[in-house]
């Protein structure tokens, strides 16, 4: 087999469907496999997989194993030559792995591969590629000087060499995967993306950016701010500059100070305000519940304009080209509706959760 996709779940039932759906449609004719873990959800997301989408090979953990030690329990499973590691809350377009997979093959001595990340709004992740946190850039970071962090040098939609890679979408070769060990069981959540790339680099393998495919990334699913993230973000921070540096006195008492004082401070963040005005739905179908129907190629991107994106209709490469191409000074929102769904699912922000908006039609 070609390409094993392993999706770590854990309560984000109907994002996991969104997700499915286009990843199925994206591994069409490929020699592929989709692996679903999920971490002992408390929503119906097991069900609804084993309902909607019977040909995914389900794996239900017993209890909530954290991010590395899903993903290492996901590849056990796996019979791929190559591994995508995704995230439940990311929509992959039809043609990426077709992509990707040719791209990863031609290169030589290659780690990790990463693309180009949007969030729901279209606008771009920077997480996309990083720069290794170094304790002097980790510093910077906290003191809000971003330039050592995200590679800014290369173009959100260039090619190139990238030392760190999100752990939202990383494609590696299996065999390169094991070699150095899978994710690091040590981090529950956070961090170990950056050590994955960080230990793959230091087998000699180099990671690669290629910015000319495009997935979005709704990450405020995986990623809420609130205490316990505070508290898992800085302590993933301690335990990789434990693990690969010496030790730095203004960074220990930076990261110390933040343990403390984020976790007490820390608050999770308002959902966006957005006034909608007016809803267009881009379909060819009339649904009872919208108030407008709008053709694909009349999207104007109005101001205070809910775009309810009709997947039936259009494409998930269509959707994602939509998303990117939202102008920056326009304040429109979208939604998108799955194929044979019936709810309406999307973020106005990368750092609040997202809507889910039930449909009364099938």
């Amino acid at each position: 087999m070609k390409l094993s996709i392993l999706i770590l779940n854990y309560n984000v039932r109907y994002f996991l469907e969104l997700c499915l759906t286009s990843v199925e449609a994206a591994i069409k004719d490929l020699d592929a496999e989709i692996i679903v873990v999920d971490n002992h959800s408390s929503d119906d997301s097991c069900d609804m997989v084993k309902a909607k989408f019977p040909k995914v090979t389900l794996i239900p953990n017993a209890e909530n194993y954290g991010f590395s030690k899903g993903n290492n329990i996901g590849v056990t499973y796996a019979k791929g030559e190559y591994l995508c590691i995704l995230n439940p809350d990311t929509v992959v377009a039809e043609d990426t792995f077709k992509m990707l997979l040719p791209f990863v093959e031609a290169q030589n001595n290659l780690g990790l591969l990463g693309c180009r990340l949007i969030d729901g709004t279209g606008s771009f992740l920077p997480e996309s590629k990083r720069y290794v946190p170094t304790p002097s850039v980790a510093i910077k970071k906290m003191l809000g000087f971003t330039d050592s962090y995200y590679v800014k040098t290369l173009d959100q939609k260039s090619i190139g060499n990238v030392p760190v890679l999100v752990g939202a979408f990383m494609m590696v070769k299996r065999d390169i995967y094991n070699q150095v060990g899978g994710f690091d069981e040590d981090y529950f959540m956070y961090g170990d993306d950056v050590d994955l790339s960080y230990k793959i680099e230091k087998a000699g393998y180099q990671n690669m950016y290629n910015g000319q495919s495009s997935i979005i990334h709704y990450k405020g699913e995986s990623t809420l701010k609130d205490k316990v993230y505070a508290k898992r973000f800085y302590g993933a921070m301690q335990i990789f500059y434990k693990k690969y540096f010496s030790s730095n006195i203004v960074f220990n008492i930076l990261v110390w100070f933040g343990i403390r004082f984020a976790t007490w401070f820390q608050k999770p963040p308002k959902p966006l305000n957005i006034n909608s005005e007016k809803t267009v739905l881009i379909s060819n179908n009339q649904i009872p519940e919208l108030d407008a129907i709008v053709k694909f190629e009349l999207l104007t991107y109005e101001n205070n304009t809910e775009y309810i994106l009709d997947n039936n209709y259009l494409s998930f490469k269509s959707i994602i080209e939509i998303l990117s191409n939202s102008p920056k000074n326009c304040n429109a929102t979208f939604k998108i509706l799955p194929k044979k769904a019936n709810f309406i699912i999307g973020s106005n922000s990368s750092k609040s959760r997202g809507a889910v908006i039930p449909l009364k039609h099938n």
